[in-house]
């Protein structure tokens, strides 16, 4: 078992037989550090990791724990980013495994009353880094503003996202939109034909 390998392991571990992060016998802090002290090889994480240049990014399956949790790797195209969106009311962890990824947060819009989305923060995440998103804090896009492929480890839970879609905001004007499902590009190491 490499090393990798064993990060999903622990993962599932300590989600046990819970509902997830947000779980009395769940601490967000454990799976953080777990996440974090693993230190990124792509020789034991490449077979998740499929990209395509023809997409913003691919979300590539690696488990679905006790089917209240899905762990994915992503894999972002140069120059690239993720719509402004929600989590369906889902926690997420993020670690990157390759380059840096920019987050972007954002309020949620207020009213019906269209107008442009309210920037809150704009931090990069460096490689190995760890971070945490829920709806709680607000919105967020997710860029890769580097020249080569960028590659994070996703942990969502409760898998809302794969199971019942997430809402995407125009920058602009806020409108939301709901998307029904986000589906994978890949599945267990092995792509999924649509």
């Amino acid at each position: 078992m490499n090393r990798f390998e064993q990060l999903v392991k622990d993962i599932k571990d300590v989600l046990g037989p819970s509902s997830g992060l947000t779980s009395d016998d769940v601490d967000v802090e454990d799976l953080t550090h777990i996440m974090g002290r693993y230190i990124s090889d792509d020789k034991e994480w490449s077979k998740y990791a499929m990209g395509n240049a023809n997409m913003a990014y691919t979300r590539n399956l690696v488990d679905e724990g006790n089917g209240k949790a899905n762990l994915l790797v992503l894999v972002w195209t140069p120059g690239k980013s993720s719509p402004i969106h929600d989590h369906g009311n889902a926690h997420c962890l993020m670690k990157i495994l390759r380059g840096d990824i920019t987050e972007t947060r954002y309020d949620f819009p207020e009213g019906d009353e269209q107008k442009p989305m309210r920037l809150k923060s704009e931090k990069v995440h460096n490689e190995n880094a760890v971070a945490y998103m829920a709806d709680e804090l607000g919105l967020h896009r997710v860029s890769n503003k580097g020249s080569d492929y960028a590659v994070s480890l996703h942990l969502y839970t409760p898998p809302n996202v794969a199971k019942h879609g997430c809402n995407v905001f125009d920058d602009s004007t806020g409108k939301k939109v709901h998307v029904a499902k986000c589906g994978t590009y890949s599945a267990y190491g092995k792509r999924i034909e649509n």
